[in-house]
């Protein structure tokens, strides 16, 4: 098991712009893509991963002390920081069932393709730590390996079909076919996004509000350009801030800046994995008869369409704000603020574009998140002091760590809580799996 664990863990030390253009190097040439084109294509995806890491790197280095300084302006109190999603996924490669839980995830992905229970090809390697954070969150509580391992399967397998039924919104948004959305914490809101889309749509007056930037005309379009949102954005984030003018106006641009930047990062991915896709979904046709199988990814390709970034943007200062307000939350986000861009990608997908409906959408989605961090921070800290991952977290220190969006993820939350034994978990089970149902009816009608 060590030595299975040593080699899992060399191949996760890949960043995910390393280890995606490999594979998808692999499936070009298994699709008999030409040498040179499936180079080409496949390093098109790397370079565009690193782009989206190198902004939102940026993005979060300006946000950060950004939000301490709005924080500390206002006299306010959080005991729990959002450290962000990194220290949970290094929190998971240090458990040791990592490693056994990556491989039956990967089997279950297989299985299912063979027996024809799903169409997605989870290829997307990089966030299968989703799964075996919930397995390691068991354990740690004192539930044992086989109920864990059952945790984190059930998890993988609720996240196949919730990819799967993001095919055809991918493809309709997007212009991409053959590709779905992977992580957890993303594809786990298509049942969610799929009912709230139908419910707005039967409510008048909220049914015609309105708001897609990629098709706004008229003189007040040009408010709708992602750049002109993070300008505004970053004069506002400045302005709370107590900046002064310079560094506002500095704040202003650099934010301008990185929404100019991630469309072309995204585009590049989206184009390189569009193209690749089509030649697997050509060459797997024979195995899959008329099944089109779709490859399962990050959420880096959807960058590329400005409903999605000026989305993510302006639910950033809603989330201070509702932080600031709600009665019991603990958490500031901080660490993950950056991360709510691909968090309600699909949600904007499945909305058609339309910013307003997105953000309706999301806004319970976010209560969600600090009330659920808020209730796991104790847990995630425990961990984090075990494995050492969090600098300044160790045996016998006060400070309390989470995770905004990782860590108050409802879906894996609510997973947790059903291996537990909770009973309001187990009650949910019905209402969860007629959500499943209803929205896999509608996923499968939205097909072009």
């Amino acid at each position: 098991m060590q030595v299975l664990s040593d080699v899992i863990s060399w191949i996760f030390s890949f960043k995910v712009y390393l280890l995606l253009p490999i594979l998808f190097f692999i499936i070009a040439l298994f699709s008999k893509m030409p040498l040179g084109k499936a180079l080409l294509q496949s390093l098109k995806v790397g370079i565009g991963f690193a782009g989206v890491f190198l902004i939102f790197d940026a993005f979060l280095g300006m946000m950060h002390p950004a939000v301490q300084a709005m924080v500390e302006a206002r006299n306010l109190q959080f005991p729990i920081i959002d450290a962000g999603w990194p220290p949970l996924a290094a929190i998971t490669w240090s458990s040791w069932i990592a490693p056994l839980i990556i491989l039956l995830v990967l089997f279950l992905n297989v299985l299912m393709l063979l027996l024809r229970w799903t169409t997605v090809f989870y290829i997307d390697i990089w966030n299968y730590w989703h799964f075996a954070l919930i397995g390691s969150m068991l354990m740690a509580v004192g539930i044992p390996l086989p109920l864990a391992l059952a945790g984190s399967l059930f998890a993988a397998l609720l996240v196949f079909k919730m990819s799967e039924m993001t095919t055809p919104y991918v493809q309709n948004v997007a212009g991409i076919t053959g590709v779905s959305i992977s992580p957890l914490t993303v594809a786990g809101f298509a049942p969610w996004a799929i009912a709230m889309d139908a419910v707005i749509e039967k409510i008048p007056g909220l049914r015609w509000l309105h708001w897609n930037p990629s098709r706004s005309e008229g003189p007040w379009a040009v408010l709708g350009e992602p750049m002109i949102v993070g300008l505004f954005m970053g004069l506002l984030f400045g302005y709370l801030a107590a900046y002064d003018v310079k560094q506002i106006l500095e704040t202003a641009v650099k934010i301008a800046a990185i929404m100019f930047l991630l469309p072309h990062c995204g585009s590049l991915i989206g184009d390189a994995t569009g193209s690749i896709s089509r030649a697997a979904s050509e060459r797997m046709a024979p195995l899959f008869g008329r099944r089109t199988i779709a490859i399962a990814m990050d959420t880096g390709f959807l960058m590329k369409i400005p409903s999605v970034i000026v989305t993510g943007m302006l639910l950033m200062p809603i989330s201070l704000a509702l932080a600031f307000v709600l009665p019991g939350n603990k958490v500031l986000p901080a660490g993950d603020l950056p991360n709510l861009m691909s968090i309600f990608s699909v949600v904007v997908l499945i909305s058609g574009g339309n910013v307003i409906r997105a953000i309706l959408i999301a806004l319970p989605v976010i209560i969600a998140f600090l009330y659920s961090a808020t209730a796991l921070g104790p847990l995630i800290t425990e961990l984090a002091q075990k494995a050492g991952t969090i600098p300044g977290v160790s045996e016998g220190s006060s400070l309390v760590v989470s995770s905004f969006t990782d860590g108050g993820n409802p879906l894996r939350f609510w997973i947790f809580e059903l291996f537990r034994g909770n009973l309001i978990a187990l009650v949910l089970i019905v209402p969860v799996a007629v959500l499943l149902w209803y929205a896999s009816k509608k996923a499968s009608r939205a097909q072009l």
